[in-house]
């Protein structure tokens, strides 16, 4: 089946990079459902000169019915699901210790059992076809713990395993599963990231306040998140997708390709220098 009739479905679809792979699908030629947890009038009208189509389709993915009957939704109108694209996401900053049990909590109920639901949901229809392609996106945190986002890259690492255990077990079905590892984009991650209630006083306020600047700077001054959707393109565009995929900076993609051979004292001094909290 050629591009023209295939399906995609993106969360975490209404800014940043899940916007930026909505359009590129869309543009492709994808029938692409751009999904959300709240859609506002016209938000996903045509995109321009595409060849696809481009839906809302509203879907909490801390919420379990509303992911199943978002994708029941999509399969009652077009009866097909090829691609899903699990972008949905935020961040929270403060140390580990300030950081309470209930709001560690909600990162992890977006940033991974959202994906987990969203994979649940959309796996028998997939395996029913004997193909499809997952693409989870992940972080460089993922590979490198950040100081002052503990909880934020412990989500992602837990990405990472997740992603490589499904790949796994989605091989003799058919089914391609890739992570893409973001680094830096400047997307409006950086203002919607939540800082933890008891950041603002005690022993860590003022190494967090340069972490949280560093982090800042760096994203502001990071690529558009385009690249990313490119990227996007060309892993749907493989016969033989890689598990991992980086697109960022340059000294961000080194950095977390460097780790494993580097003396972990080093890699730490270097990620604390960064982010000045030697």
């Amino acid at each position: 089946m050629g591009i023209e009739g295939r399906v995609a479905v993106v969360t975490g679809a209404s800014s940043g990079i899940g916007r930026a792979c909505v359009d590129a699908l869309a543009e492709s030629g994808y029938t692409t459902f751009a999904a959300a947890r709240s859609l506002s009038e016209g938000s996903f009208e045509d995109v321009g000169n595409h060849e696809g189509i481009l839906r809302g389709l509203r879907m909490d993915v801390d919420d379990e019915a509303s992911v199943r009957e978002a994708i029941a939704a999509v399969l009652d109108d077009v009866g097909r699901i090829d691609v899903v694209v699990n972008c949905a996401g935020f961040g929270i900053a403060g140390s580990v210790e300030d950081t309470s049990i209930d709001e560690g909590k909600q990162q992890f109920e977006t940033n991974l059992f959202g994906i987990h639901r969203v994979c649940r949901a959309v796996l028998p229809t997939m395996r029913t076809h004997g193909a499809g392609r997952i693409v989870n996106v992940s972080s460089i945190a993922g590979r490198i713990g950040l100081p002052y986002q503990g909880l934020y890259s412990a989500t992602k690492f837990a990405i990472e395993g997740l992603t490589e255990a499904l790949r796994m077990e989605l091989r003799p079905f058919g089914i391609k599963v890739s992570l893409i590892e973001p680094g830096d984009f400047n997307t409006g991650f950086t203002a919607s990231r939540r800082c933890v209630e008891a950041s603002g006083e005690g022993p860590y306020v003022d190494r967090f306040a340069r972490a949280l600047a560093a982090a800042e700077s760096d994203e502001l001054g990071g690529h558009p998140p385009e690249r990313a959707a490119r990227l996007l393109l060309r892993i749907l565009g493989s016969r033989s997708p890689r598990l991992r995929y980086t697109v960022g900076p340059l000294s961000q993609r080194l950095s977390a390709m460097a780790k494993p051979l580097l003396p972990g004292g080093i890699v730490e001094h270097e990620v604390m220098k960064h982010y000045d909290v030697l």
